[in-house]
Order: structure tokens, then sequence, then C-alpha cells
């Protein structure tokens, strides 16, 4: 069976993009061009790929197995090609990263700006996503994550400040009006601010002083989707709602303008900071790779 890859391109630019017209915005065709590639593709295997409608076109389950199939195939012969490219004198092409929220406000700053001017020939794309999706699935190139999130198979790379901590702070109007906690366990009495991640999972908040650790499960009149909503949260502790419970540096500006006030400072827990991480099963991207280096030689200026 000889099938033309460009109609296997097609066929993927329509499932991601969930469209016709979407996908030909997003590939730089046409949709008439896309429709009649899957068409032949479909011809060829024998089954239908899509479910279309007037109003949406979603794979159906064969579609759906040769997506999941195609997706890190077609990433590993565009791996391949640009492992050729970086033979080139500097490298070129597009760097895919799947990062948390966290991950694009509080390390990337220091580190995209440097890179692109060292690098003005690669693209950089950043997908925030505090899903933790298989981003290799997902036609990424490597992601930001923490040590508890890595996969064993793929390598990771320490990626921005190695300690962080996370605080609690509320308004000092909020604390002067319901009192200073002394200890986690005071934090059930007191409304907190709370986040929850897309998947459904609301993490406890974590305390640890003198090698005791302490969990707690607060309440409060305002819950966030984690990464997406959390500003807001942010705004409501300066306004005076309740307590959040948020990394040190996203708070740090607030903590240091007066608008919020530390709330158990002994208590914060550290951790250890995030990892870029990628799959050591593939050959790696020139845009990649020179992106890996430049976290490894700036690891000390960063």
């Amino acid at each position: 069976m000889e099938i033309d890859l460009n109609d296997l391109n097609a066929f993927l630019a329509v499932a991601n993009a969930k469209g016709f017209r979407d996908g030909a915005r997003a590939s730089g065709g046409s949709a008439s061009g896309l429709s009649e590639a899957v068409r032949r593709l479909e011809t060829l295997l024998g089954v239908r790929l899509f479910h279309r409608t007037t109003r949406s076109v979603v794979p159906t389950e064969a579609g759906q197995r040769l997506l999941e199939r195609l997706r890190p195939a077609l990433n590993e012969v565009q791996a391949a090609l640009e492992v050729v490219d970086g033979f080139r004198s500097r490298p070129a092409g597009t760097l895919r990263l799947n990062v948390p929220v966290s991950a694009a406000r509080l390390v990337l700053p220091a580190i995209v700006p440097p890179f692109l001017a060292a690098y003005p020939e690669i693209r950089l794309e950043v997908i925030a996503d505090d899903s933790f999706v298989d981003v290799i699935a997902a036609g990424c190139d490597a992601g930001i994550r923490y040590d508890e999130r890595l996969e064993n198979d793929m390598i990771a790379v320490p990626i921005g400040p190695r300690v962080q901590r996370f605080a609690t702070a509320a308004s000092p109007d909020y604390l002067d009006r319901f009192g200073r906690p002394q200890h986690p366990s005071d934090l059930l009495s007191h409304a907190c601010l709370r986040g929850r991640f897309s998947s459904g999972a609301m993490p406890p908040w974590e305390f640890e002083r003198e090698g005791k650790a302490v969990k707690i499960d607060p309440s409060g009149p305002l819950l966030v989707q984690v990464g997406a909503a959390v500003d807001l949260a942010v705004d409501a502790a300066i306004a005076g709602t309740g307590i959040i419970y948020l990394f040190e540096d996203w708070l740090r500006p607030h903590l240091d303008s007066g608008r919020l006030e530390p709330v158990l400072e002994p208590w914060w827990q550290c951790f250890s900071g995030p990892f870029l991480y990628y799959s050591g099963q593939r050959l790696l991207p020139a845009p990649l790779r020179a992106f890996v280096d430049f976290i490894k030689s700036s690891a000390d200026q960063l």
C-alpha cells in the first residue's frame, strides 16, 4: 500500500483543527484540498476516518486509532529532517514546548528573550497547559514539569530556580479583621482561596517546619482552575477576600509592595525546581538541541 505523506499530513491537520476550514488556515492550504486528500486516504484504506456534519468533524474509531499512531510517527519524520537541518551554520525551525502556566510565568521570561536573540532562525511555540498531557502525542518537542510528573523514559534537564517555595498570604485588611493564623490548622477557620486542576484534582495545602509536615484541606468562598484563573484568586486575596496559597515567586511582587502580607512564613514548604524533559527514544530536532545546550550553558546565569 503506497500512501502519499501529504495526505497523511492533511488528515492530521484536519484532526488537530477539528475541521477542514480551520485545518486549512493552520496548514496554509485550502479546505477543498484537505477534503480531497482525506477522501483519497479513506478510499485507499477502505474505511471512513471522520464523522462529518455541518457543525463538526470528529474522527471515527478507525480515524482515532490512526491519529494515535500517526502523530508520533510524523513527529519522528520531522525530527529526522531537522537533524539534517542542524548541519547548517545556525539551527532553524520550530520548537514546541508544553509547559504549566506557572513555568510560563515564572521560569521562561528569563530564558526566552536571550534564547531567541541567540537563535533568530528558531521559532518558539509555547503551549501553557496544566493538564499534564503526553507532550509527544500532543505534537510538542519537549515540556517543563516538576519531578513527580516526569515519565521514566524521558530525559530531564534542570531549568529555572532549583528551589522554590509555596507561600500563604492575605491582605493586611483581611488579617486585621479575622486574625493572623499561628499554625496551619488555624486556616481551617479562615476563608481560603483554593485551586483545582482541570482533571478535577484539588491538591491539599502542605506545610513543613523543623521536619514536621502538615497537610490541610481548607475551604473558602472562591475556587479557581489552576493556571488559567490563578490571577483572579490573587486579585481576590489583595481585595481582602481570603488567604491564598501559591508559588512564592508569583506572590513576591505583592508581598514586596505590602498589598499582601505573609502568613505562616516559618511553615512555607520548599520543593525542587522544574525540569525540561524530552523523549530519549527519538532523534533530537536541531531547535530542541539548541535549547537544551542553551539551558545547560546558561544555568548559572538564569
